[in-house]
């Protein structure tokens, strides 16, 4: 039996071998960074990151950590988040059930919702989920323009509402419409950002 020639690893084992990985964007006007552990297996993804962003016109200064767990489909089965500004701190759960409910309790409210259908969670200001939905619907190697209902959370005081994103996949990147911004994304062959204009860049 043979051994491989170096650098002959199989795609799989060549993607598996990646993670896990820390990940690191800078935001372009130099305001906030973000920074996660993440571990991909297959179409599952744990995600443990933090935030830091400083007092701008945008938010006050703040820092956020989250946990994140997806199924074996990359569909969002639980987020924690905390944040933490002059004011104190906030906590916020989220979690999908077994039918398809969202369970948020954030800020001392309870809430049970579809919220349209959503697999998604997205937070406002963090370009990593929009990794999410891209990585579902497989963007960074098709033409696609899909409507993706999302469970949005607005940072840093963790406002959790029902909102609807847009990509549409191209050959000049991955269109983003979302309730704050219009962005041509690019990401990396496994479909993590590489750069979102106006919001960040990886590092």
């Amino acid at each position: 039996m043979t051994n491989p020639a170096p650098g002959s690893e199989s795609p799989a084992a060549e993607s598996a071998s990646r993670w896990p990985a820390i990940l690191t964007w800078r935001s372009h006007n130099a305001t906030r960074m973000e920074s996660v552990r993440v571990t991909v297996n297959g179409n599952r993804i744990r995600a443990a990151g933090r935030m830091i962003g400083g007092a701008c016109e945008d938010h006050p200064a703040f820092s956020a950590s989250y946990d994140l767990v997806t199924d074996e489909n990359g569909v969002t089965k639980r987020l924690s988040l905390r944040t933490t500004t002059a004011a104190g701190e906030r906590h916020a759960s989220i979690a999908r059930d077994e039918e398809d409910y969202w369970l948020v309790d954030a800020g001392g409210s309870h809430v049970r919702s579809t919220f349209a259908g959503a697999l998604d969670v997205d937070v406002v200001l963090s370009p990593f989920f929009n990794t999410l939905p891209i990585r579902r619907f497989g963007l960074q190697h098709a033409v696609e323009d899909v409507h993706v209902p999302v469970v949005y959370v607005r940072l840093p005081e963790l406002y959790v509402q029902e909102a609807s994103l847009v990509y549409s996949s191209g050959a000049d990147g991955i269109s983003v419409l979302s309730p704050v911004s219009s962005a041509t994304v690019t990401v990396d062959e496994d479909g993590f950002l590489l750069d979102y204009p106006g919001l960040a860049e990886r590092i």
